[in-house]
């Protein structure tokens, strides 16, 4: 995780969804960071500066002409460890593609020497429009990090790609930016932009718990959030490729931008829709993050079973569930394959070791072993553990968040898709 202390100016440009601005805000001063908000001067026709001066405990003027004494106009940008642009409109993506410095906010992206997101919001018909893509991609050229927008509603009654990703993501997107910085830091290279090394491939991510039905009420299930395979996804999708999340029980506070999801229930259900997917797409990689049960009913009883009547069960008879890694990697054998394993460890083996035997067994490219328990990688913001590779390799992963555990996976999974033609 990023490391809290670190200063973060955060430019809310002038759209509808600047009110969103104060939310990211918030995320940020709740992780221990100090924030200093920049609004446009459009955007303060949509929120006071006295929110986000409330929000931030520090000036916040779309001008130049202020705190002259501080030269807060070059000041700020210097002394900033992130920046983050949130709605970034049309206008103001040309602005800063052009270089512009006509306000505090393009000053300070001008000075700044950080990492720098930039989340889009606009209707579909202006981010799809060329010249918004060609500024994007100048951006992008330049070492921004350009966010895909999220689809949803829109203002008024219009629907599409544009919306205003949920604040949740752009904070956890940011965070994780500033994490990267702190990495490459202390392997002293500099750090770097989101890469965009997937675009045009197509990946399908596995994520969250399968529920196998006893009755119509209850069910068999597995202990996951589902947080670590929608980072995956986000991340995937934010390098460029185009994503399918298969999608099963979570607690996830919001689905991650830019990502087709499609929900499913039961092993076999995963099972079923996900080698249609690869019968019917041309899918690169598949990554298997979701849990999924071993087992399932034997029977599933057509109404609720009810204690203290004939059709209270005495016992549960299991069957074994299809072994869906293992499967695809035998059916599909020119397709990349990630998958993991969660382990507790026994008292004659480390989890290292048996992720070491399930490696053998499952024959994927990639495998992620990490530790789980009542209190460890489920449901928690961190996971580390190893990637084990086809070559031998083990590399560990120190304890970071789910973003960054996707980009260390994700890193590997792209030098494996570069020797492949997309």
């Amino acid at each position: 995780m990023a490391q809290a202390g670190k200063n973060i100016v955060v430019g809310v440009g002038g759209g509808i969804a600047a009110y969103k601005a104060c939310m990211v805000i918030r995320e940020f001063t709740k992780a221990g960071h100090t924030v200093t908000a920049i609004p446009t001067a459009a955007a303060e026709s949509f929120i006071g500066t006295a929110t986000l001066e409330a929000l931030t405990g520090q000036p916040a003027t779309s001008s130049v002409f202020t705190g002259i004494p501080q030269v807060r106009h070059v000041s700020v940008g210097a002394a900033a460890d992130l920046v983050v642009v949130a709605p970034t409109t049309a206008d103001l993506l040309s602005r800063i593609a052009a270089g512009a410095a006509n306000d505090m906010l393009t000053t300070t992206l001008l000075m700044a020497t950080c990492p720098v997101l930039l989340a889009p919001a606009m209707h579909t018909q202006m981010w799809e429009n060329s010249l918004v893509q060609r500024n994007v991609a100048t951006l992008r050229e330049h070492g921004y990090t350009v966010m895909e927008p999220a689809v949803g509603r829109l203002t008024g009654p219009d629907s599409g790609a544009g919306r205003l990703p949920e604040p949740h993501e752009i904070a956890d997107m940011a965070l994780a930016l500033l994490e990267e910085q702190e990495l490459a830091t202390a392997r002293s290279v500099p750090a770097t932009a989101m890469p965009r090394d997937l675009t045009g491939r197509y990946i399908i991510v596995t994520a969250g718990g399968t529920r196998e039905a006893l009755d119509p009420v209850r069910y068999l299930g597995n202990n996951s959030s589902g947080q670590q395979g929608a980072a995956l996804a986000a991340c995937a999708a934010q390098r460029g490729a185009h994503v399918t999340l298969l999608l099963g029980a979570h607690d996830l506070p919001y689905l991650p931008a830019g990502v087709h999801v499609e929900p499913v229930t039961s092993a076999l259900h995963l099972h079923h829709t996900l080698t249609a997917l690869l019968d019917t797409h041309p899918v690169d990689a598949v990554i298997m993050a979701a849990a999924v049960a071993d087992f399932r009913p034997t029977t599933t009883a057509d109404t609720k079973l009810k204690k203290g009547t004939s059709s209270e069960p005495s016992s549960i008879a299991l069957t074994r569930n299809p072994d869906i890694l293992a499967d695809i990697v035998t059916r599909y054998p020119h397709l990349t394959t990630v998958g993991f394993a969660a382990e507790t460890g026994d008292s004659d083996h480390t989890v290292l070791q048996l992720g070491r035997e399930k490696f053998a067994r499952k024959g994927c490219h990639l495998l992620m072993v990490n530790e789980v328990g009542f209190d460890t990688t489920f449901g928690q913001p961190t996971n580390a553990g190893w990637l084990l590779g086809r070559d031998g390799a083990e590399t560990r992963i120190p304890r970071m968040s789910k973003r960054g555990v996707a980009m260390r996976i994700l890193d590997q999974l792209s030098t494996l898709l570069a020797t492949q033609e997309p």
